[in-house]
């Protein structure tokens, strides 16, 4: 009974986590198009206000990867590198591929984890924190 119970908390952890990251993809998304749409609008202080955005939520997805975790940690890492550079670049050349470009790798992201999410449980590699892919939350 014992085992059942904490096996029970681990996968409500998860699944928490899980959806918390789900929403924090959610979170850049929404901000990097309306960045875009301050942009395109002329808006400069708007398009600077909601990259900051993007870019905090991106840093601190970044900042939560459990480095010792493995490969996927560092894979995420370098996307996340990317991003932020691309975001970056946005921001100094008003550059709406640069937009999309970081907006499709988050979309990829947020698929992934919708679909852990939709799942309902994660199968934790040993060695791997609660989220089972290299995050500490």
């Amino acid at each position: 009974m014992q085992h059942a119970a904490e096996y029970r908390k681990t996968e409500v952890n998860t699944s928490d986590n899980v959806r918390v990251v789900s929403l924090l993809y959610d979170g850049a998304i929404n901000f990097i198009r309306i960045a875009r749409k301050r942009m395109e609008h002329g808006d400069i202080a708007g398009k600077g206000l909601y990259i900051g955005k993007a870019t905090a939520i991106v840093a601190e997805l970044s900042s939560s990867l459990n480095m010792d975790s493995g490969e996927i940690a560092k894979n995420l890492n370098r996307l996340y590198d990317y991003i932020l550079d691309r975001l970056l670049y946005a921001n100094m050349r008003n550059d709406l591929r640069a937009f999309d470009d970081v907006e499709k790798v988050l979309e990829v992201l947020r698929g992934a984890w919708k679909d852990i999410e939709r799942e309902g449980s994660v199968n934790i590699p040993k060695g791997a924190n609660n989220a089972g892919i290299g995050l500490r939350l």
